[in-house]
């Protein structure tokens, strides 16, 4: 990995490990969305804390009794 990167290499292995058979030119069209989505989740993380609470709750409401 070059400055937080994913080199193509990088990536043709982490395919060929999870059983995928890409070809170089697929791998190559790829790499700069995965980058971008790394570089995202990155930006996320320094915003929001592994503390802080969701802005929502989901309550599963109560079965209604008869």
């Amino acid at each position: 990995m070059t400055n937080g990167q994913i080199t193509l290499d990088e990536l043709r292995n982490m395919a060929r490990q999870a059983g995928l058979k890409l070809s170089d030119d697929e791998l190559q069209r790829l790499l700069p969305g995965i980058n971008r989505s790394r570089k995202q989740v990155a930006e996320l993380r320094a915003i929001v804390s592994l503390e802080t609470e969701p802005a929502i709750s989901f309550k599963r409401p109560r079965a209604q009794q008869k």
